[in-house]
């Protein structure tokens, strides 16, 4: 879960050059409280596949 939180931070956030470090912890930290305020879920889906045993 962490990972794809990560994943939507980089595009929606960090796409772009920071060059300071107060600069980016408020856009994270904005983004961090965007984020909540959805409160976004993950839909996980999961498939069993079935292996015929000979």
């Amino acid at each position: 879960m962490a990972e794809i939180e990560l994943r939507v931070l980089s595009n929606q956030c960090l796409n772009r050059l920071i060059d300071i470090m107060t600069e980016l912890r408020r856009h994270v930290s904005a983004w961090e409280k965007e984020r909540n305020n959805k409160e976004a879920v993950i839909n996980w889906r999961f498939q069993k596949k079935m292996h015929k045993l000979n």
